[in-house]
């Protein structure tokens, strides 16, 4: 598996120095990324996974799949490619530059309205795990999400899941979204110095952005929380499926073998993720992501650990609720009669419980 960056607006590809960073972090600590312990069979079928921002802890399983070697060892050459946001990395995989997006389940029912038929073939979040906080600037002046009318707000990147939350908070408060200006920040230390600075209001932040803001500032505001069950169901009434593996429809069709393996990596990992600490699953993970902090990012961990499936089957009371969200903000999804049960297939998660014994 190799790992290269692109900085999506820019379309500048970092690949050779993020490898290189990667490897040197690798050697360290002594543990090689799967790409550089072995080559992979040549056999191997050869997909590329656009990730939502690899630096959120929601994506954690797919970086770790890689990590302990699963991808390489279920026969398949994963390449993943980073991106500031969801929905630059659909974007990539609508171009044709990559295969499959490691992002939020909600696009799928969002491109069902516009006749962009995706499907997820495996859940590996089954929890948000977004929050959103107020800049410390602001936290004297914004007490409500009522009070970010006229206020920039940021997400990670526009149309991406963090803007889809951050509508759906403003409409069920009863608020136009067109009353509030949003801006693009990343999920990561973009997000992070954009609160600080003060360039926004309040931003919907991630894991572990979100845990370094409270521990540097004691007194952040967070006005809505999905990191638990009680505060998703809170929030939208039930539970919220979000991180997966979702492709085209046609792919699907095309890449059924593909399609098993990945399923087959990622349900092992949540498998393996389950039956390790905090501490275990954090010495596996790149030394760039833990190596800043890693006290803050092991607390970002344990708070996150809760919203990973335990299984990656879907849950449809889990698709119905967020068919039911989108459809009370965004009128095209209202009206387009979406059967939701095409957004999603369990038949490749299936096959992999039956392959490793596990009864769900």
């Amino acid at each position: 598996m190799s790992l290269r960056s692109v900085i999506a607006h820019g379309a500048v590809r970092t690949r050779r120095t993020l490898i290189a960073r990667l490897a040197a972090a690798a050697l360290v600590s002594g543990a090689l990324l799967a790409a550089g312990a072995a080559a992979p069979p040549a056999h191997a079928a050869a997909v590329k996974i656009a990730v939502g921002g690899s630096s959120c802890i929601c994506y954690l399983p797919t970086i770790l799949a890689g990590q302990l070697g699963y991808y390489k060892e279920a026969g398949i050459d994963v390449e993943l490619i980073d991106f500031k946001g969801g929905s630059t990395a659909l974007t990539a995989v609508l171009g044709g530059s990559a295969d499959v997006v490691s992002g939020f389940y909600d696009h799928t029912v969002e491109l069902a309205a516009k006749d962009k038929p995706m499907q997820s073939i495996v859940i590996f979040d089954k929890l948000p795990g977004l929050v959103l906080m107020v800049s410390p600037g602001e936290t004297g002046k914004v007490k409500t999400v009522a009070d970010l009318v006229g206020k920039t707000v940021g997400v990670s990147a526009p149309g991406s899941s963090t803007d889809f939350f951050l509508k759906y908070l403003l409409r069920k408060n009863s608020i136009d979204p067109h009353k509030v200006s949003v801006v693009g920040i990343g999920n990561g230390a973009t997000s992070v110095a954009a609160m600080e600075q003060g360039s926004v209001a309040a931003a919907v932040m991630v894991e572990p952005a979100a845990t370094q803001m409270t521990a540097r500032h004691a007194d952040l505001r967070v006005l809505s929380d999905t990191r638990t069950v009680k505060d998703t169901i809170a929030v939208f009434g039930g539970e919220y499926p979000a991180g997966s593996f979702y492709v085209l429809t046609s792919w699907v069709k095309t890449h059924q073998a593909e399609s098993e393996k990945l399923a087959e990596a990622m349900v092992r990992t949540l498998q393996w993720i389950h039956g390790h600490s905090a501490e275990e699953i954090m010495a596996k993970m790149p030394k760039e992501f833990t190596a800043s902090d890693p006290a803050l990012y092991l607390t970002a961990l344990k708070n996150m650990i809760p919203t990973f499936s335990t299984t990656g089957l879907m849950d449809p009371k889990g698709a119905d609720a967020v068919l039911a969200v989108f459809s009370e903000f965004v009128p095209e999804i209202k009206n387009a009669k979406i059967d939701v049960k095409t957004t999603y297939t369990d038949e490749f998660v299936k096959k992999a419980h039956a392959k490793l014994g596990i009864t769900p």
